[in-house]
Parts: structure tokens; sequence; C-alpha cells
């Protein structure tokens, strides 16, 4: 076990730290340039549309899929997990406060990716055999792919999101709620993780509708929880603020130059922690998000496409940063925490146990939320592999799995969500590479027909 642990991590440590973030990075900086910085023209269509569809939500969700909100909702509960509370205080811990503004660059190229998986999961979404609309990657890497090839690519994506996030990931996120209330109210991780397990299945069970309710009710709950909570830490700390600023950008080129920084902080650390984090953290280019995209609602995959890149800039330029921010104005990163224990200590040098409580909270919305979307992520791709029978299989399977992540974090389990979740990678940012004129070609309709005629 301990053998294939350690091949398990050095497989892991050359995909993150090398190979993903250069595909990634690439891919983000190809469709930014190819599609004239949609990033930068779109995002006020982009915030109209979500902020549009927040105070007056449009339709139900039901066989013929989701308002543009509730795929939005659907994809941010994914996107906003425990890597935001977690995952920028252990970027912070090991590249120092440099590490965020190599997120804000890997953020803002990525918006760029995710636009474009979102208007390739509405362009080549299908009617199901159960008569649904689904839709994700498999039916792009098909459509980039013929042949066998295609069919066996798109075959092993399906494979490493079903385990990657359906059942090792939400593992992962069940421990993560598990051990937070252990702390905060000691209560015990396995009563918690049956508590978990029920109300997710409970979900499950009502399929897309519910799934749809749920997200679209729970995290502008679980935003504006946290938003305020970090605000009034940072606002507490207002004297700090500059000084944030000034680590994050110097700290970026010169991690030694700041006072309080990471011990051994260097450029390479804090630009591949930061990058890593920012890419790994709201999930663009990997290829999750696109099954919720591809079932919303809308005249044209370009409108789906703006609401997507607002999921990245949520994610990271709002919810990882207020993290970030935290962390930095209360000077805790010297304390030597790391992971959500230095998130717990930022937030308890105002909050005192509240703290503790307050991440407690947070994290089960913001795990919670997670776990039914990578379940909704990994059904599609259950129903593409064996068929819309196996769904009920599938969503007890997935609950089995929230019990047994909530009792004891395995090593080796965690480690290999990690690697099997940087493979589906791979195949999917191929993909979007072989469809790029595809994508250019769905952007300049969007642009040069759609838009003239909707004004005629």
């Amino acid at each position: 076990m301990e053998t294939l642990n350690n091949i398990v991590l050095t497989i892991q440590h050359y995909l993150a730290d090398y190979i993903l973030i250069i595909a990634l990075l690439l891919g983000g900086l190809w469709f930014s340039f190819r599609l004239g910085f949609i990033q930068v023209r779109g995002f006020g269509e982009g915030m109209r549309r979500t902020f549009g569809g927040l105070f007056h939500k449009k339709g139900e969700a039901g066989a013929d899929g989701m308002s543009s909100f509730q795929a939005l909702a659907t994809a941010i509960a994914a996107q906003v997990g425990t890597g935001n509370i977690a995952g920028a205080a252990t970027a912070l811990a090991v590249g120092g406060p440099g590490a965020i503004f190599w997120m804000w660059i890997a953020a803002f190229l990525g918006m760029a990716t995710i636009f474009a998986e979102a208007i390739m999961a509405q362009k080549y979404k299908q009617v199901g055999k159960d008569g649904e609309i689904t839709g994700g990657p498999v039916y792009y890497i098909r459509a980039a792919f013929k042949g066998t090839f295609g069919k066996v690519l798109a075959g092993i994506f399906a494979v490493l999101i079903i385990l990657a996030l359906g059942f090792m990931g939400n593992a992962v996120q069940s421990n993560s709620i598990a051990a937070a209330f252990h702390t905060a109210f000691g209560i015990p991780q396995a009563a918690m993780g049956v508590v978990i397990a029920i109300l997710a299945l409970f979900v499950f069970v009502g399929g897309m509708k519910r799934i749809a309710k749920v997200t679209e009710t729970i995290v502008p709950i679980m935003a504006a929880l946290y938003i305020v909570g970090a605000l009034i830490v940072i606002i507490y700390n207002y004297k700090n603020i500059p000084y944030a600023f000034h680590a994050i950008v110097v700290g970026a080129f010169n991690p030694a130059a700041i006072s309080g920084g990471a011990v051994g902080a260097t450029i390479k650390l804090a630009l591949t922690k930061g990058v890593a984090r920012g890419l790994f953290s709201n999930e663009a280019g990997m290829g999750s998000t696109p099954h919720a995209h591809a079932v919303a609602k809308v005249d044209h995959p370009v409108e789906q496409g703006f609401v997507a890149m607002v999921g990245v800039f949520i994610d990271t330029f709002i919810v990882l940063n207020l993290t970030a921010l935290v962390i930095i104005t209360t000077k805790s990163i010297p304390t030597g925490k790391t992971g959500a224990e230095l998130s717990q200590y930022a937030f308890s040098t105002l909050y005192g146990k509240g703290g503790d409580i307050f991440i407690a909270i947070c994290m089960f919305f913001f795990a919670f939320s997670t776990i039914i979307g990578w379940y909704f992520f990994g059904q599609a791709n259950v129903k593409y592999l064996f068929g819309p029978k196996a769904v009920k299989v599938y969503s007890f399977l997935v609950a089995g799995c929230v019990v047994l992540g909530s009792l004891a974090q395995v090593d080796l389990v965690w480690n290999m969500a990690d690697c099997f979740n940087s493979m589906m990678v791979l195949p999917n940012i191929l993909a979007l590479f072989a469809l790029s004129g595809m994508i250019k070609k769905v952007h300049d309709d969007y642009y040069h027909n759609f838009l003239r005629n909707k004004k005629k």
C-alpha cells in the first residue's frame, strides 16, 4: 500500500506541477487570443445574465434541462468546495502570499477555457435514452476524434471522472465536513457521515429537478454567508489591507522580500502552487463543469459561455480571494499551520471559538454542495457508459462512499482522487484544442448572425 501510494504521489507530482500547468495555461492563453479576450468583452454580459437569473429565475428544471442560472449554480456548487478554505491556505503556507497573484492569472486565463468548454458542451449535448438532456466532454471528445480513438478517449474520461469525483472525491468532501464538525461541536465523524449520506441520497433520488432546486437555493446562501463572515475579519484588520496586496504582488516575484512569508517560499513555489490551486479550484479545463452547462436552456451556446465565466470569477476572485485576504491580513501564515487549520486559526483571531464553528458551517455548505455537483457530473458519465438504469446503483454507491469517507482519511484514496482528477484533464484539453476551429465558429456565429437576427 505504501509503495502504491508513493507511485501515485510521484505521478501526481509530475502531472500537477508540470504537465497540467503547462497544458492549462497554454489552453487559457490560446483561447484568450483566439476569442479576442472574451473574458473581458463578455464579462458584463455574463454578470447581467447571472444576476438577472438570480433575481428573475425563469423555468423549472426537468427533462429538457435547467435554467441558465440553475446550471451555473450547479457548476459553482462543484467549484466552490473545501479547496476554497483549505486549498488557498495550503498555497499560502507553501508558496507565500505571491501564490495568490498567480491564482489571479490562472483564473483570468481559465475564464476563456471554461467559455470554450461550455459552448462545446452546449453544441454537442444530446437527449439520453431516458429522454433527459445530457452532455459533457464525452460527447465533444467523440466529435473531436472520430472512430475508435475518440470512443476510447471518451471512455477513459468517463471512468476517471466517475472515480475521481463521484466516488473518491465525494469521500474527501464528506471527510472535510465530518472533521470540521467534530472539531467545532464534538460530533462523532461516523454519525456526521450518515447524516450527510442521507441528505445527499434524498437529493440524488429527486433527479435533475431536485438537484437544480437545491443548488440554486444553497449556492447564494453559502456565498453570502462566507463573504460577510470574511469581510468582517478583513475590515476589522483594515490597516493590513495595503500590506496584503503589497505582499501578494511583491511576493509573486520576490518572496524573500515579504516579511512573515512562508519559510523557504520561492518564485517557483509561488507560481506552481498558486497556478495549480487556482486551476483546480475553479475547475476550468478539467472537464467537470461542462456537464452542468450542457443542460442549460439557452437560445445560443455562447450565452451559457458568458455565464460559465462568471462561475470562475466567483470561485477565485471572490470566495478564494477572501480566504487569502483573511489569512494575510490577520498575519497567520507564520504560525506554521496549513490547510483548513490555517483558515480556522485566521478566523479565530476575531471570532475565537466561533471561528471553528464558522468554518464548520461554511465547510458543510461548501462540501455538501460539491457532493451534489460532483454526483451530477458522475451521473452523466454513468449514463453514457452503462445507461440510465445504472444511475440508481450509482447513487447508492456514492452515498456509501460519503459514509466511508467520513470515518477516516485514507491517504491512498485521497491521493488517487487527486491523481485521477488530474488525469481527466488531458483528454478534455486535447479535445478542446482539436475543436478550437469549431469554438471560434460558434463564437463568431453568435456575434455575426445570432445577435443581428435577434435585433431584427
